[in-house]
C-alpha cells in the first residue's frame, strides 16, 4: 500500500510530466494515484488535462465532470471544463459552455472581479453567436453595472456601451420591450460617454441610433428628439433629417412642421429622396397632382422601397387619369408590400394599393385588363359587401362586355346600397353601353343627386347626349354644357377636352378652339391617339404645318415603341407630301410596327415604296393590305398596276379582272386591262408573234371601248385607242383582221362588233386621235396623228394608191409641223418629222436632215435620230457621213439594232469581210427584218460556197457562231411578218433541210413555189419546184415529189436524180433506173458518174440482183476517182453476203482514199462488223475503243462503243454503260445511247436492289421517257422490267409489279405499225421478241393457261420450231406440277422436239432440267455439253458461261447428295475453271468453295475460298449471301469467335437476316 507521501509525489511526477508535456506518462501516476484515492480531485483534474492535449475530449470531459462533481466549488476542474469546451468544436460541448461560464461567474463574483469579467464577456459573445439576445442584454449590463461599481472609467464605460449597441443591433425590432429599451439606453450612455464631440465616431453612432429607433414605430417621440439633437450637432449632415422625414412620411403626415422638414431637407439636398417624396405628398393633399407625381417620382428614384411614396404616386396618377402609370406604381407597391420584411400593419396599404390597381385597371377601359381587374378585386376582402369594390367590379365587367353578369351585379349593389351614387352610376353605364340613353341619362342624374361634384358623371351625360337621339345630335348644347362641367370640375380628363373639340369642329366650326382642347386632351392623355391625331389634323387643315410637325416628332420621340402608330402614319404621310420618299417609308414601318394588321398602313406603305421607284417591296405591301382587308378595292387596282408596271402583264389582266367581278364598270381596272393587253400585243409584235398581237389588240380595243362608253370626256382613253390601232402597223396585213365594237362607229347596236382589217384600223386610230385632240389638243397627241397618217400611207403605198398616200403623206408632215410648233424642245416629234420627210412620197432631204440635226440639238442621246441621219446619208451615196452617223448611234446606245444594221449595209456595200458578223449582231440585239433576212442569206452563201469548208472563217461563223440555227429562227420570224418574199422562204427551206427539220422545209419551199408561179419568173419557179419535191421525198410524200419535180423543166442532173431518188423511194425501180440512166448521161464529173452507179447498185440489190450491183459498184472502183460512198457500199454488200474476202478488199480500198478525220464511224461500224465476221469478237470491241479514244467528243462513236459491249464482250458490261451515259451527256438527242447503257445494265446484271438509282429499269426508263417513238427501246423496256421481276423471285421478295410485259409487248406492236421507214424483218423482230419475251414473264408467273393460249396465239402468227418448244414445256411443267412422273415415250418426244432446235442454247438447258427432276444426272450431264458445244459453235460467250455453270452447278447438286464419285467433283472443278477463263465469274468462285466446303468443311482453304466471295463487295448480294452463309457454318463448326464477330458485322452491314437468323439457331444448339 502506498502511504499519502506516495500520493503528493506520484501527482508531483504527473504535474511534472503534464509540465514536459509527457501526457501518457502524466496518465500513468494519475491511475497510479487513482487506484489508492478513487476520488482524488487533483488525479481528475490531470487526468482531464492529459486527455485534452492528447485530443482524447471526451475523456477529459468525463475526468473534469467527475472532479467537479468531488469538489464544486474548486475551480481548477471547471476553468479545465471550459477551456476544454472553447477549443472543441462539439455542438454538445458548445451547448453545455454557457453553463459552464454561469458557475464559473459565480466562484469569481466574491472573489476575482477581474476573472468575472472575462468570463462574462466569453458568456456575451457565446450568446451573442447562439442569437440569444435577452440573455446578452442582460449579461452585457450586469458587466457595464459592475465595472460602473468599481469605478471603470468613462473611456471604458463607452466602449462597453458601444459594444453592446453592436451586440443587440441584429434583429433589434423583432426582440421584446426589455431588450430595446435596455439597447436604447446603450445608444444614450455610449452618445453622453463620447469625449470628443462632434467626431466621426460620434456622428457614426448617432446615425445607428437613429436608423435603430426608426425601425420601432413605439419609439417616434425618441426618434424626433434624436433626430433634432444630432442635427443641432451636425447641422450639416442629412441623415437626421431624411431620417426624421421618412418618420413623417411613415406617418402620413403633412403638418407644417412635417412640411419644414421636407423643405429644409429639399433645400439643403434638392436631390434627396425623402425630401422630393414629402413634398410631393404635401403636394398631392394640395391637390397638385402634377407637382405630386413629379416630386415622388424624383424621389423615388433614390428611396426606391418607399411603400408610401409609391401609394401616394400611384393616387396622384389616377387623380390625373394616367391609368398605365397607376398601375406601375401599385404594381411596385403591392410587390414591396410581399416582402418578408414587412410587418402585419401594412395590410392596410396593401389593400389600399390594390383598390387603386383595381381603380386604374377598370379606368383605363381596356378589355386586355378586365381579368386581371377582377384578380386583382378578388384579393380584396369583402369586396361584395363594399359598394365602391362592388361597382369597380361590376364596370370591369363591362368593359369585357359581359352584360349578364354586369347586369346581376348592378341589381345587387341597388339592392343594397341604393343611397349611393355609384350604383346609379354603375347602372347608367351599363345603359350606356347597351345604348338605352333614355335609361342612362335617368341613371346618371340620379347619382349626381347623390354626389354631385363627380366629373365622371357629367362627362358620361355629356356623351349620352352627344350619341342620344336625332334632336340632341342637332342641338349639342347640352352635351357642350356637360363636357364643360365634368373639365371645370377635373381639369385632368382629357376626354372631356377631346369632346369640346369635336363640338367646337363640327358645331360650332371653330377649327383653332378645336385645335387648342384636342390638344389639351393629348397634352393631358398622351395614350390618347385620337385627340392627338385630331389636333394635328385640324393644324394641317390650318396650314400650321410646323406645329403639326413639332406636335408628331415629340410624340414619336417621347412615345413607348407599339403607342403611337397615329403619329408615325401622319409623318410618314407629311413627308411623301412633300417628297422624302425614304423618311416616308421608315416613319410608315413604324407604324406598322405598332399595328401590323393595319390595312391603311400596308397601303400607305406601298405608296411610299412606290414613291422612290420600289415595285417590289410596294407589291408586298400592296399584297399584305389586301389580305387583311379583302374587300379593298384600291388595294387590288395598286397590286394590278404594280404588276403592269413590272412587265407582269398576264398577272396583271388576272388581277383587273378580280377587280371587275366585284365592280362590273371599274373604269380604271378596266383602262388598266386594255393598256395590259396593249402591251401584252406590242410584245408580241417584238417577238413576231402577229397573230397573237392582233388578237391582243383587239382585247385591248374591247376593253378602251367600254372605258370610253363610262368616261367619253377623259381624253388619255381616246389617245389609247388610237394607240392600239396604230400598234397594228407592224403586223402583218393578213394576219389583221380584227372585231371592233360598234359604239367606235355610232351604231345603234352598240354591242354590235365589226370586223376590221389593217388600213381600216389605222383609219379608225386616226379618228380617235383626232377625238382625243378635240377634247384636249396637245403636242403629243398632234405627234401621234401624224405618225398615224404615216403608217396609213406606208401601207398604201404597198398597193400603189399614190394618190391616196401622198394625201396622207402631207396630213402627217403638217400634223408634226403642228406638234413642233407646240413643243419644238421634244427631239421625238423633230425625229418623226424627219422621218416622214425623208420617205419616198416626200423625199425632202433637206427637210429630213434639218430635222434630225434639230432633233439632236435637242436630245444629246439621241441614237435614234443619229441612226435616221445615216440611212439619210446613205441613201443619198454618202458612205463615209453614214458611217460616222451609225458609229455615233453605237456609241450613244450599243444595243440599239438597227445602226448596227446601218453598218452591216455599209460593210455589204462596201464589200467587207465583217459584213457576215455584222448582221449576226444584229440578230443577237433584237429582231428586225432587215437584219434577219441579211444574215440568212449571208449564213446560206457560205454554206452553198463548199470551197470554204475547212477554212477558220467557216468554223468560227457557221458552226461556233450556231449560224444555222440563229438564221433558221431569224428568218421563220421573217417570214411571219413579210409574207411575200420568195427568196425569204427559199433561204428558211433551205436552213431547216440543214437542221433535219422536214417538213417545216418542205412548207416553206411550197410557200416558195406559190409566191413565184403568180411572179412569172420560170427559172426561179423551176428550182422552187425542184427543192419542193426534195424536201417531200424527205418526209415520204413521194407522189407529191413526183409531181413537184415533173412539174419543173427537167433538163438538169439534180432534178432528174431528184425524181429517180422519189421514183426509188416510192418503190418504181424501173423508172428510177430509166430517170438515173438519164442523169448518168448528163454527168459532168467522175464524182457524179460514182454517185449514180452505186444508186443504180443499190436499186438493183433491192431487187435481189446482187451480181448485178456488185457488177455497178466494181464499176466505180474502176474509176480514177473512185467515190467513197460506193466502195462503202461494196463493203457493205460483202458483208450482206458474209463474203469476207470482197468484204476486206472493200475496207482496204476505202481506208486507202480516207483522210485522218473522214468517216470515222462509218469506217468504225464496217471495221467491227467485218471482224465479227471473222469471229473476232474481241478484236471488234477493242476496234470501237480505239476509236472513241481518237474521237473522245464524238457522241455516236461513244454510243457504237456501249451497243458493240454487250454483244461482243458483255464481261465488260460496265465499261459500255458507262460509254451510253457519256454518249448521252454529249448529246442529249441520241436515243439508242441510254438504251444501249441499259442493255448494259442487264448484261451485267445489275437490278434496283443492288442500286437504287443506276440500274437497267431506271435507265431504260429514262430512255423510253425521253424517246417515247422508237420501239427498240420499249422492248429495251420490257427487259428491263423482266429482270426486276425475276430478281425479286430469286430474293425472296414480292414483285412489285407483274404482268407489264404484256402489256408492253402490245405497246410495241402498236408502235412498230406506226412507224415509219423500218424494215418488215425488223418490224417482224420487234413483235416476234416481244410476244415471246411476254410469254416467258406469263410463264414465269405461274399463269400456265394464259402462257399456253399465247403460245397458240403465236403459233397461229409466227409458226417455228421455238414456239412449239415452249408450248411443249408449258404442258410438261404442267404435268410435273401434278406429281405425275414422266414416262419414257414423253422424254423421247421432248428430246425430239429440243433437236429440231438444235441451235437454241435455252432449249438444251431446259431438257437437262427436266432430266434432273427425273433424277438422270447423266442424261443431263450430256443436255448440259451439248448447249456447251452449241454456244461454242455460235460464238455465244454468255451462251458458254451459262452452260458451263449450269453444269458445275448439277454437278455440285450431286456432291451435296453425298453420291461417292470422283466424276463429279472433278466435273466442278473442271466446269468452273473454264468459266474463270472467260469471265472472273463470282458464281464460280462460289461453287468451287462450296464444293472445298463439302470435302472439307474445318480446312483453312474452305474458309479462305468462302471469305473471297463473301467480303467482295463488288459481288451481287445473293451469291455473297450464300457464301456468308456457309462460312458462318464453317466458323461455328471451328468455334472461331473473333471471325465469327466480323462476319455478323458484315451481315448486318448488308442486311442479310438469313445469316442472323442462322447464327442464332446454331448459338441456341
Amino acid at each position: 500500500m502506498m502511504s499519502n507521501k506516495e500520493v503528493k509525489a506520484a501527482l508531483k511526477s504527473a504535474r511534472e510530466a503534464i509540465r514536459n508535456k509527457d501526457y501518457k506518462d502524466a496518465l500513468k501516476h494519475c491511475k497510479a494515484v487513482l487506484k489508492l484515492e478513487k476520488n482524488n480531485y487533483n488525479a481528475w483534474v490531470f487526468i482531464g488535462v492529459a486527455a485534452s492535449e492528447m485530443d482524447q475530449p471526451d475523456q477529459a470531459q468525463t475526468a473534469y465532470w467527475k472532479a467537479a462533481e468531488l469538489e464544486p466549488e474548486q475551480l481548477l476542474a471547471w476553468q479545465g471544463l471550459a477551456s476544454l469546451y472553447e477549443k472543441s468544436d462539439q455542438p454538445a460541448f458548445k451547448e453545455e459552455l454557457p453553463e459552464i461560464y454561469q458557475k464559473l461567474l459565480k466562484l469569481y463574483e466574491s472573489n476575482d472581479k477581474q476573472k468575472w469579467c472575462e468570463v462574462s464577456r466569453k458568456l456575451a459573445d457565446v450568446y451573442h453567436q447562439e442569437r440569444k439576445y435577452d440573455e446578452l442584454a442582460r449579461a452585457w449590463h450586469k458587466l457595464i453595472k459592475v465595472r460602473q461599481e468599481e469605478g471603470a472609467g468613462d473611456e471604458e464605460l463607452h466602449e462597453l456601451w458601444k459594444k453592446m449597441t453592436k451586440l443587440l443591433s441584429d434583429n433589434a425590432e423583432e426582440q421584446d420591450n426589455e431588450i430595446q429599451e435596455l439597447l436604447v439606453i446603450a445608444f444614450e450612455n455610449a452618445l453622453s460617454t463620447s469625449k470628443i464631440i462632434p467626431s466621426d465616431e460620434h456622428q457614426k453612432l448617432f446615425s445607428e441610433f437613429i436608423s435603430f429607433l426608426s425601425k420601432l414605430p413605439h419609439k417616434k417621440s425618441r426618434l424626433q428628439r434624436a433626430c433634432e439633437a444630432m442635427t443641432a450637432d451636425y447641422p450639416s449632415v442629412l441623415f437626421p433629417q431624411e431620417a426624421l422625414s421618412l418618420y413623417f412620411i411613415q406617418s402620413g403626415c403633412s403638418s407644417s412642421e412635417a412640411k419644414l422638414c421636407y423643405s429644409r431637407l429639399h433645400e439643403i439636398d434638392p436631390k434627396s429622396g425623402p425630401g422630393n417624396i414629402g413634398l410631393g405628398i404635401c403636394a398631392f393633399y394640395d391637390k397638385k397632382y402634377e407637382e405630386s407625381a413629379k416630386s415622388l417620382a424624383q424621389g423615388l428614384k433614390q428611396n426606391i422601397s418607399c411603400t408610401v411614396a409609391w401609394y401616394y404616386l400611384a393616387q396622384a396618377q389616377l387623380k390625373m387619369h394616367k391609368y398605365e402609370d397607376a398601375i406601375r406604381a401599385c404594381n411596385q407597391a403591392l410587390k414591396l408590400s410581399t416582402r418578408k420584411d414587412m410587418h402585419e400593419s401594412d395590410n392596410r396599404q396593401r389593400n389600399i394599393a390594390l383598390q387603386l390597381k383595381a381603380e386604374a385597371l377598370v379606368g383605363s377601359g381596356r378589355a386586355d385588363y378586365v381579368e386581371e381587374a377582377i384578380q386583382t378585386l378578388d384579393q380584396l376582402p369583402d369586396v361584395l359587401n363594399d359598394p365602391l369594390l362592388l361597382a369597380l367590379k361590376c364596370r370591369a365587367h363591362l368593359n369585357k362586355m359581359q352584360y349578364d353578369v354586369a347586369f346581376k351585379l348592378t341589381a345587387k349593389l341597388l339592392t343594397s346600397h341604393s343611397e349611393k351614387g355609384e350604383a346609379y352610376a354603375v347602372r347608367g353605364l351599363l345603359c350606356y353601353s347597351q345604348k338605352k340613353y333614355d335609361e342612362a341619362e335617368e341613371s346618371f342624374q340620379n347619382a349626381l343627386q347623390r354626389k354631385p361634384d363627380t366629373a365622371d358623371y357629367y362627362f358620361y351625360l355629356g356623351l349620352i347626349y352627344w350619341f342620344m337621339g336625332e334632336e340632341t345630335r342637332r342641338d349639342k348644347s347640352k352635351a357642350l354644357t356637360h363636357f364643360l362641367k365634368a373639365a371645370k370640375l377635373d381639369p385632368y380628363m382629357g376626354r372631356a377636352f377631346y369632346y369640346l373639340g369635336q363640338y367646337y369642329r363640327d358645331v360650332s366650326l371653330d377649327k383653332s378652339r378645336a385645335r387648342g382642347c384636342c390638344k389639351k386632351a393629348f397634352e393631358l392623355d398622351g395614350s390618347d391617339g385620337e385627340a392627338g391625331a385630331a389636333a394635328v389634323d385640324l393644324s394641317m387643315e390650318l396650314e400650321d404645318m410646323d406645329t403639326a410637325l413639332t406636335m408628331l416628332t415629340s410624340v414619336i420621340e417621347n412615345g413607348r415603341a407599339g403607342t403611337t402608330k397615329w403619329a408615325w402614319l401622319r409623318r410618314g404621310l407629311y413627308n411623301l407630301r412633300i417628297n422624302q420618299h425614304s423618311q416616308a417609308v421608315v416613319d410608315l414601318q413604324a407604324a406598322l410596327r405598332a399595328d401590323p394588321k393595319d390595312s391603311i398602313c400596308w397601303e400607305c406603305l406601298g405608296e411610299a415604296y412606290l414613291s422612290r421607284g420600289g415595285y417590289t417591296t410596294a407589291l408586298k405591301s400592296f399584297i399584305k393590305a389586301s389580305e387583311l382587308n379583302p374587300g379593298s378595292i384600291y388595294s387590288m387596282y395598286k397590286i394590278a398596276a404594280i404588276k403592269q408596271a413590272v412587265g407582269k402583264y398576264k398577272e396583271a389582266v388576272a388581277e383587273y379582272q378580280l377587280i371587275l367581278t366585284r365592280v362590273k364598270e371599274y373604269v380604271p381596272a378596266v383602262k388598266g386591262l386594255g393598256e395590259c393587253y396593249l402591251m401584252l400585243a406590242r410584245n408580241a409584235i417584238v417577238d413576231h408573234l402577229d397573230k397573237t398581237a392582233a388578237d391582243c389588240l383587239e382585247q385591248s380595243l374591247d376593253f378602251f371601248t367600254r372605258a370610253v362608253k363610262h368616261r367619253p370626256d377623259v381624253s388619255c382613253l381616246w389617245k389609247l385607242l388610237g394607240d392600239s390601232c396604230t400598234t397594228a402597223e407592224a403586223i402583218s396585213p393578213g394576219n389583221v383582221n380584227v372585231s371592233v365594237p360598234g359604239l367606235l362607229f355610232g351604231q345603234v347596236e352598240k354591242d354590235q362588233k365589226q370586223k376590221l382589217d389593217k388600213f381600216e384600223l389605222l383609219k379608225l386610230g386616226g379618228r380617235c386621235y383626232g377625238r382625243a385632240i378635240k377634247l384636249s389638243s396637245s403636242s403629243n397627241l398632234w405627234c401621234d396623228v401624224g405618225i398615224n397618217y404615216y403608217h396609213q400611207a406606208q401601207h398604201l403605198s404597198v398597193y400603189g394608191c399614190s394618190n391616196e398616200t401622198s394625201e396622207l403623206l402631207e396630213k402627217s408632215l403638217q400634223c408634226l409641223k403642228k406638234a413642233v410648233m407646240m413643243d419644238s424642245g421634244n427631239h421625238q416629234y423633230w425625229n418623226a418629222l424627219g422621218v416622214v420627210a425623208n420617205c419616198k412620197g416626200i423625199g425632202n432631204h433637206a427637210l429630213a436632215q434639218h430635222a434630225f440635226i434639230k432633233s439632236i440639238q435637242a436630245e444629246q442621246n439621241n441614237t435614234v435620230a443619229w441612226t435616221n441621219l445615216g440611212v439619210l446619208y446613205l441613201q443619198e451615196g454618202n458612205v463615209e457621213l453614214a458611217h460616222e452617223a451609225f458609229k455615233v448611234a453605237q456609241s450613244l446606245e450599243p444595243s440599239y439594232v438597227n445602226c448596227w444594221i446601218g453598218q452591216a449595209l455599209i460593210a455589204e456595200s462596201v464589200g467587207s469581210y465583217e459584213t457576215m458578223d455584222l448582221f449576226r449582231h444584229t440578230t443577237e440585239l433584237g429582231m428586225h427584218t432587215e437584219g434577219a433576212k441579211g444574215y440568212g442569206h449571208w449564213v446560206c452563201a457560205t454554206l452553198q460556197d463548199k470551197t470554204n469548208k475547212n477554212s477558220e472563217l467557216y468554223r468560227y461563223n457557221i458552226l461556233q457562231m450556231n449560224a444555222i440555227s440563229a438564221a433558221q429562227v431569224a428568218l421563220s420570224k421573217y417570214t411571219e411578218r413579210i409574207q411575200n418574199d420568195a427568196t425569204a422562204f427559199t433561204m428558211l427551206g433551205f436552213l431547216n433541210e440543214y437542221l433535219n427539220l422536214k417538213i417545216q422545209a418542205s412548207e416553206a419551199y411550197h410557200r416558195a413555189v406559190t409566191l413565184l408561179k403568180n411572179a412569172g419568173d420560170q427559172e426561179r419557179l423551176n428550182l422552187a419546184s425542184r427543192n419542193y419535191g426534195r424536201s417531200l421525198c424527205a418526209i415520204g410524200q413521194y407522189d407529191r415529189a413526183i409531181n413537184a419535180y415533173m412539174s419543173s423543166t427537167l433538163s438538169e442532173f439534180d432534178g432528174i436524180c431528184g425524181l429517180a431518188l422519189a421514183y426509188y423511194k416510192k418503190g418504181l425501180f424501173k423508172d428510177s433506173i430509166k430517170a438515173y440512166e438519164k442523169a448518168l448521161s448528163l454527168t459532168t464529173s467522175e464524182q457524179e458518174k460514182a454517185h449514180v452507179l452505186t444508186a443504180l447498185a443499190i436499186i438493183e440489190y433491192k431487187q435481189n440482183k446482187l451480181d448485178n450491183a456488185r457488177t455497178l459498184l466494181f464499176k466505180c472502183s474502176m474509176l480514177k476517182e473512185p467515190n467513197i460512198e460506193s466502195l462503202q457500199a461494196l463493203c457493205t454488200l460483202g458483208l450482206a453476203k458474209r463474203d469476207v474476202t470482197l468484204s476486206s478488199a472493200a475496207l482496204n480500198e476505202l481506208l486507202k482514199h480516207l483522210k485522218k478525220g473522214d468517216c470515222v464511224y462509218e469506217k468504225c461500224l464496217l471495221s467491227c462488223a467485218l471482224f465479227s465476221l471473222q469471229g473476232r469478237n474481241i478484236t471488234a470491241q477493242r476496234q470501237a475503243s480505239k476509236a472513241v479514244h481518237s474521237n473522245p467528243g464524238d457522241p455516236v462513236l461513244w454510243t457504237l462503243l456501249s451497243r458493240v459491249v454487250p454483244q461482243y464482250t458483255p464481261q465488260k458490261s460496265k465499261g459500255g454503260a458507262v460509254a451510253g451515259q457519256v454518249a448521252q451527256n454529249l448529246n442529249f438527242n441520241h436515243a439508242k445511247a441510254l438504251l444501249y447503257s441499259g442493255v448494259n445494265h442487264l448484261a451485267m446484271g445489275r437490278h434496283f436492289s443492288q442500286h437504287k438509282y443506276n440500274n437497267s429499269l431506271k435507265v431504260v426508263q429514262r430512255a423510253a421517257l425521253l424517246f417515247p417513238d422508237d420501239p427498240a427501246v420499249w422492248t429495251g423496256l420490257i427487259a428491263a422490267c423482266h429482270t426486276e421481276t425475276t430478281s425479286c423471285y430469286l430474293t425472296g421478295k414480292k414483285p412489285k409489279h407483274t404482268g407489264l410485259e404484256s402489256a408492253l409487248a402490245t405497246a410495241v406492236s402498236t408502235n412498230v405499225e406506226t412507224a415509219k421507214d423500218l424494215p418488215t424483218t425488223y418490224i417482224q423482230a420487234f413483235k416476234s421478241w416481244s410476244l415471246w419475251q411476254a410469254i416467258t414473264a406469263s410463264k414465269q408467273t405461274g399463269k400456265m393457261s394464259n402462257t399456253e393460249a399465247l403460245c397458240t396465239k403465236a403459233l397461229k402468227s409466227h409458226p417455228n420450231d421455238s414456239l412449239l418448244l415452249l408450248k411443249k414445256q408449258i404442258h410438261c411443267e404442267q404435268l410435273l406440277q401434278s406429281g405425275k412422273p414422266l414416262s419414257g415415250s414423253m422424254l423421247e418426244e421432248l428430246k425430239k422436239v429440243v433437236k429440231s432446235n438444235f441451235s437454241s442454247v435455252s432449249a438444251w438447258h431446259w431438257l437437262a432440267e427436266i432430266y434432273k427432276t427425273q433424277d438422270m444426272m447423266a442424261a443431263a450431264e450430256m443436255c448440259y455439253r451439248q448447249s456447251l458445244q452449241v454456244a461454242s459453235q455460235q460464238g455465244s460467250l454468255s451462251g458458254k458461261l451459262s452452260s458451263l455453270l449450269r453444269l458445275a452447278q448439277l454437278a455440285l447438286t450431286v456432291c451435296m447428295a453425298k453420291v461417292r464419285s470422283d466424276h463429279w467433283p472433278a466435273l466442278v472443278q473442271e466446269a468452273t475453271n473454264e468459266a474463270l477463263k472467260i469471265s472472273s465469274c463470282p458464281l464460280a468462285l462460289l461453287f468451287q468453295a462450296l464444293l472445298q466446303f463439302i470435302q472439307k468443311i474445318g480446312a483453312r482453304d474452305t474458309r479462305r475460298m468462302l471469305e473471297r466471295v463473301a467480303y467482295q463487295p463488288e459481288y451481287p448480294e445473293t451469291v455473297a449471301s450464300v457464301a456468308r452463309w456457309y462460312l458462318l457454318r464453317h466458323l461455328h463448326f471451328k468455334n472461331d469467335y473473333e471471325l465469327l464477330d466480323v462476319l455478323l458485322k458484315n451481315a448486318k452491314a448488308n442486311g442479310d437476316t438469313k445469316v442472323l437468323e442462322l447464327h442464332k439457331e446454331l448459338s441456341a444448339a
